[in-house]
């Protein structure tokens, strides 16, 4: 059962991290001056990534959520 809250902790936690990386990388492409199409290219990327970032984050929430209502 503890396992349960450990890797609930853990995917929050890479969720949260790679919410930061999104916004840090988003900010960085923003900044670069680059063309509008490059940019464009660079974000649709970043998207799939901030959507695993979303995705882990919600399942850690939802083992932590489990755990906590088992317990």
């Amino acid at each position: 059962m503890i396992l349960l809250a450990i890797l609930g902790a853990l995917l929050v936690a890479g969720g949260l991290v790679g919410l930061g990386y999104c916004i840090r990388e988003g900010y960085r492409i923003r900044g670069a001056g680059l063309p509008s199409s490059e940019a464009n290219a660079r974000l649709r990327r970043l998207v799939s990534v901030n959507l695993a970032s979303v995705a882990g984050a919600a399942l850690g929430l939802a083992l932590l959520t489990a755990y906590f209502v088992l317990r």
